[in-house]
């Protein structure tokens, strides 16, 4: 992804994330895109590839799926293409309506919802599946809100959840914004009652090459 496809992104982030509002500029970038000349660095307007390529979706009974931080809602449309009950949300709304106006026919539930404070009933009635790419890794690194996003992702989680994000090691320069993400900042899925059950490490085909992780986790069924 060319590096000014961000800048626009980068300048919003640092703004927000200067005002004490991290979570701010993603309808500020949103409703920008809406006149032109700025662009949604994420938004290819077709599904993720690594949503796309994992493996182990065929071998999950389709039930209830959300999708975090869908965006334009591609990555919710093909999920559901798949057979999947999808639930999709974002904290724009704008994005969200954006998603509704492209696909007007689609069965997916979008709504607009905040990760660090979503609905009761989705902890109450976790999700059978739950997919997180590319938006914990858009919070700040070591911020009390990239820590309070992954324990939501294992709230609302009762059977799998995927993670997709850049990967890093501990220590690393953190760059700007998107901030890589150490495996070790998962540490509280565990805790939550998730097993790692396969963690891929890869260069994708982006230029320039960028470090992924693709992590897949299961609830223990003791603590369903």
């Amino acid at each position: 992804m060319p590096e000014d496809r961000r800048a626009a992104a980068r300048a919003l982030a640092h703004d927000a994330i200067s005002a004490g509002e991290p979570l701010r500029w993603f309808e500020d970038l949103y409703r920008a895109a809406e006149t032109g000349g700025v662009t949604v660095p994420w938004a290819d307007f077709e599904v993720n590839p690594h949503l796309a390529s994992w493996r182990r979706l065929a071998d999950l009974p389709p039930g209830r799926a959300l999708v975090v931080g869908c965006g334009y809602g591609d990555d919710a449309e093909w999920l559901s293409g798949q057979g999947w009950d999808v639930t999709a949300f974002d904290i724009s709304g704008t994005a969200v309506e954006r998603a509704r106006e492209r696909f007007p026919r689609s069965p997916v539930d979008y709504a607009v919802a905040d990760l660090l404070q979503v609905p009761a009933e989705w902890t109450v009635h976790r999700f059978d599946l739950v997919v997180e790419a590319y938006t914990i890794q858009v919070l700040p690194p070591g911020s009390a809100e990239r820590a309070a996003a992954i324990r939501a992702l294992a709230d609302m989680t009762g059977r799998t959840l995927l993670v997709i994000a850049r990967g890093g090691d501990p220590g690393d320069d953190s760059g700007s914004m998107p901030w890589p993400v150490a495996k070790s900042e998962f540490g509280a899925l565990s805790d939550a009652g998730l097993d790692e059950i396969e963690f891929e490490d890869f260069i994708d085909e982006e230029i320039p090459p960028t470090r992924r992780f693709r992590i897949t986790y299961q609830r223990a069924p003791s603590t369903a």
